[in-house]
């Protein structure tokens, strides 16, 4: 008999009482190395979900820090019905009023605020329907109403002719001081105005039609609560898909309530966004009125306000800067102006100068130098 088996077929291993040796199947290590691996995985993603919390929370823009070094400070004034909110620099030289875009607020302007303050007395105005301004409840969206008042204020705050830029709809107001009050305007730049192009119904056959379209959604729906941060994100999901990355609505929906959750009262500002522009549009979308964005839906802002004879009665030099522009594939212009209204609005111009900028339509938040380098290459001259 075999001194390695027994009568019963048992290992010799049992006969001295111990276990026999489990073998694990190689499926169930398989198995069991996913399991370990997903749990590493989401411990790591739960840290870099708070870790990114945490940065968004804490977040402060650094050029807030960087503007008021630069000896700008918030203000108030009221003029006729209109409460003014702006940020005014230090009297360094000829007074220069900056009108943001549409969406926007005045903190647009901080990449450049500090290098204009060198040389410019400067005022960045959150124009109505924009910022902490305020007016009352049946004030008129109209380029006529909102630019009588604007020059109501360079009389009243700034006190004497003033340089004036704009972008986007703040150049469609500027081009408006310009036709029509010349007496407190010295010269002035229109920062890829969508002149022609957002008069009614032309501007049907813009990509901009879909922003106001949202403005329209607002206005018309008795559940809308007046937060339009929120209800942009609701109404623009392919935006944020576009510009930030694909399903990033929702996260940036939920990063939204956690600032504000943590930052009760300050303007919601998104680090992660790597887009200035969208990461800016952030603070002026939480305070805009929609109504401003349904009077260029309804046709009804440029009511009274000819674009081709406001710039045939300006005499005041204009300068109009013009950013790059496409065309969608079903026939919108993606853009400002196309090179046809360029063209246009500077045969209209008695004192004109064109200037093309491979830019993106907020050229002072894409491209900061050079947008102080063609101001003060303009307003220099005339200062």
């Amino acid at each position: 008999m075999s001194g390695t088996g027994s009568i019963t077929g048992q290992p010799a291993g049992a006969r001295s009482g111990r276990a026999p040796r489990k073998r694990w199947s190689r499926g169930r290590k398989v198995w069991v190395g996913v399991v370990a691996g997903v749990a590493v995985i989401a411990l790591v993603a739960g840290i870099a979900v708070a870790v990114m919390v945490v940065k968004v929370n804490t977040y402060v823009d650094p050029w807030a820090q960087k503007v008021v070094d630069a000896g700008y400070e918030h203000k108030r004034a009221q003029v006729g019905d209109v409460d003014f909110s702006y940020v005014e620099g230090p009297d360094n030289g000829t007074p220069l009023v900056l009108l943001h875009a549409q969406l926007m607020d005045w903190f647009d302007y901080s990449r450049v605020m500090p290098a204009l303050a060198e040389n410019y007395h400067v005022f960045v105005v959150d124009y109505q329907g924009h910022g902490t301004t305020t007016y009352p409840a049946d004030y008129e969206m109209t380029a006529n109403r909102i630019g009588a008042d604007l020059g109501a204020f360079i009389e009243q705050v700034v006190g004497e002719p003033a340089f004036v830029s704009g972008n986007s709809s703040g150049g469609l107001l500027t081009m408006w001081l310009a036709a029509n009050r010349p007496d407190v305007v010295k010269a002035v730049v229109l920062e890829d105005p969508p002149i022609f192009a957002s008069e009614y119904p032309r501007i049907k056959e813009t990509v901009a039609i879909k922003a106001f379209a949202s403005s329209h959604a607002a206005v018309i729906d008795p559940d809308y609560d007046g937060d339009f941060l929120k209800f942009w994100l609701d109404e623009n999901k392919a935006f944020f898909n576009k510009y930030v990355f694909p399903g990033s609505a929702t996260a940036i929906s939920w990063l939204v309530d956690s600032y504000r959750s943590a930052n009760p009262g300050e303007p919601t500002e998104i680090a992660v966004i790597p887009n200035e522009t969208v990461k800016l549009l952030f603070r002026g979308l939480e305070e805009y009125d929609p109504r401003f964005g349904d009077a260029f839906y309804e046709g009804t802002w440029n009511e009274g306000f000819d674009h081709a004879e406001a710039l045939a009665k300006i005499e005041v030099p204009v300068l109009l800067m013009h950013a790059n522009f496409s065309w969608t594939e079903d026939g919108l212009l993606d853009g400002a102006i196309d090179q046809d209204d360029a063209d246009k609005v500077m045969s209209l111009l008695s004192h004109g100068t064109y200037v093309k900028v491979d830019s993106e339509h907020v050229v002072h938040l894409e491209h900061p130098d050079d947008f102080v380098s063609i101001l003060d290459g303009f307003f220099g001259s005339r200062g």
